[in-house]
């Protein structure tokens, strides 16, 4: 016997002054469905300003932190829109409807696995493309199976778009996610090759998210956006107020030393250690080894299905510590990180926000240790000065400076090794696909 079709009277939230409910707004029933099965049941200040807006199919431009809650506002306006307005003539192989761009594999994958959760009930179909994992697996998916959602790195949207495998001509959502970070990173480019793509922004629904508005940002919006409706969202607080906040004063050389005895601590029981280069990470990812640490190493060199596995692995608890860069770290959304540790302060100040806001999170309470040796110094200044209060710098505990015991001797590694420990091979495909032609 088929089960009773779902009620949204099954999902009775009741209306508090002052917030915002998802049943306000009038969403599909099987996007309501998904909502209550996640637990959302009141809106957060982003969603609840840009969802009337974006609903109506207006152009948002959002101002908001990353863990503000931003990823499910636009995915629920792009998932209700899609379900209210069903395409009904014949549809082509790689024909997005809505695409997502963010700047990093890691965030492509969470905002995929959102969507994934929020369509539960639907028949849409979500993709995503990044590099680093199998071309030819995301293009068979392609050929074999039509796409509404597309998520992607600008990267390697490009080489599908450049192998006609897939076509923005259709679009008709775009999301620009984290813009100032595709700008630092030096992706805009690459976006902007994407945006010619797609239907005039007249023809399309735009919906824009970064976390700092710089003129270059403004420019973006100008050039990218049809009246738009803008929305600001201040967090109560720069840094989450959940966070116990140390300076550690130390030598270049105690560093080290430094961190091994923080992660023998008790209470440290899962830690993520930026740093600021690619070298720095492997050279502590390969030392926590030797001393018998299970470690896991997140950066740009590292294959993307490698990186997913360590971040499973983490978030298993069968890695305590993960070594990790900006770039790479960025996309982590896992509850229970109990510390994290800044072994090299960050030469943007916003990325110190981001680095702590790793941990402290879903209501619990984290630590964030950072170390100040002489290179350090002059980065506390803008990092005090964005948090609005000034960071007390301690001498580390006599118990933190304990030697560790000496690194075991390295195996010997042979020239082959040598050459090809940093290289991964990619696949590409052997030639394009020619389009069908249009109805």
């Amino acid at each position: 016997m088929p089960a009773a079709p779902w009620d949204i009277s099954e999902f009775a939230v009741e209306p508090v002054d002052g917030k915002t409910r998802f049943h306000d707004f009038d969403l599909s029933p099987e996007l309501m469905h998904a909502i209550a099965d996640v637990g959302f049941k009141y809106c957060s200040p982003i969603q609840a300003q840009s969802l009337p807006h974006a609903l109506q199919g207006k152009d948002v431009v959002g101002k908001a932190q990353t863990g503000t809650g931003k990823t499910a506002a636009f995915l629920a306006a792009i998932i209700d829109d899609l379900l209210k307005n069903p395409i009904t003539e014949k549809r082509y192989a790689g024909e997005a409807r809505a695409l997502v761009i963010a700047p990093t594999r890691e965030l492509v994958i969470q905002i995929a696995e959102d969507a994934k959760a929020l369509c539960k009930y639907t028949d849409l179909k979500i993709h995503t493309l990044v590099g680093g994992m199998d071309y030819t697996k995301q293009q068979r998916r392609l050929h074999e199976t039509l796409v509404d959602i597309l998520v992607a790195t600008p990267g390697r949207l490009l080489d599908f778009c450049g192998n006609k495998d897939v076509y923005l001509d259709q679009l008709e959502v775009l999301v620009i996610d984290e813009a100032d970070r595709m700008l630092d990173m030096g992706f805009i480019p690459q976006v902007r090759q994407i945006v010619r793509q797609t239907p005039h922004r007249e023809d399309r629904q735009t919906l824009f998210f970064s976390a700092t508005f710089t003129d270059d940002v403004h420019n973006l919006v100008q050039q990218w956006t049809y009246k738009p409706v803008t929305i600001e969202i201040e967090p109560e607080s720069v840094a989450n107020a959940r966070v116990d906040q140390h300076v550690y004063l130390v030598s270049t050389e105690e560093k080290y030393t430094l961190l091994y005895n923080l992660i023998q601590q008790e209470h440290a029981e899962s830690m993520i250690v930026f740093a600021n280069r690619r070298d720095e990470c492997r050279d502590l990812y390969e030392k926590l080894l030797r001393h018998g640490i299970k470690a896991g190493l997140l950066s740009g060199e590292i294959t993307q299905n490698k990186r997913v596995s360590t971040l499973d692995a983490f978030k298993n608890g069968d890695i305590k510590v993960l070594v990790a860069t900006d770039v790479a770290g960025r996309g982590i959304h896992i509850s229970g990180i109990s510390h994290v540790v800044n072994f090299t302060l960050p030469e943007e100040p916003e990325d110190y926000v981001h680095r702590i806001g790793r941990t402290g999170r879903a209501g619990k309470s984290g630590t964030s240790i950072s170390f100040a040796c002489e290179d350090d110094a002059l980065r506390l200044e803008p990092i005090e000065k964005l948090l609005g209060k000034p960071i007390k710098c301690e001498q580390p505990p006599e118990i933190l400076l304990l030697l560790p015991p000496e690194l075991p001797a390295l195996p010997p590694r042979s020239r082959h090794q040598e050459r090809y420990s940093n290289r991964s091979v990619g696949n590409r495909p052997g030639g394009n696909r020619s389009r069908r032609p249009r109805h």
